[in-house]
């Protein structure tokens, strides 16, 4: 199990963006994804060499994660091809 730390917003823009002292971060975009209404933000660093964005999606269990719930993923509906 994760500690509550780890869970949170803020840990994972500092683990993923590394965002250092002197940068801004801003939260740039926030919403509900379309399948199952789950919360999201996109989260911009803005560094020296330019800037840097990623998606945070909020889960069942309260966590943020830089991957959606995987009831919200997208389904892959084609057909395999035949070899």
């Amino acid at each position: 199990m994760r500690a509550a730390s780890e869970q949170s917003l803020r840990f994972l823009v500092d683990k993923w963006l590394a965002p250092g002292p002197q940068d801004s971060v801003h939260v740039t975009e926030f919403s509900r994804t379309r399948v199952g209404g789950r919360r999201y933000v996109r989260v911009q660093t803005s560094v020296e060499a330019g800037a840097r964005s990623l998606f945070f999606f909020r889960h069942d269990d309260g966590c943020w994660c830089v991957f959606p719930p995987t009831a919200d993923a997208p389904k892959w509906s084609g057909h395999p091809r035949a070899a």
